[in-house]
């Protein structure tokens, strides 16, 4: 699935009711599943990292829509095969 697909499906499982919610209240929902990431990832928890990290994604599609953001697009923008701050591949940056 490509990544415009992907976000088109969640606008058209959840776009009324994320809209209806507004920005604020979907990045928290973002942020509670981050948590719940982190949780997971604390405990070495293979099958919740894989649970939460697909609803972290998710959400974060979510908010995009919510604010009118093509990840796709966005993606390409902010990476475009090479680091944005070195500009290498791979990455040389000292962090």
């Amino acid at each position: 699935m490509r990544i415009s697909e992907f976000q088109r499906l969640m606008d058209e499982i959840y776009g009324e009711k994320d809209r209806e919610r507004g920005p604020e209240r979907t990045l928290l929902w973002l942020v509670e599943e981050v948590g719940e990431l982190a949780e997971a990832v604390r405990r070495g928890d293979e099958e919740g990292i894989r649970e939460e990290l697909a609803d972290v994604i998710a959400w974060a599609f979510s908010l995009a829509n919510v604010v009118g953001v093509d990840v796709e697009e966005l993606l390409r923008e902010k990476y475009p095969g090479k680091c944005p701050k070195c500009g290498r591949k791979p990455c040389r940056c000292g962090e």
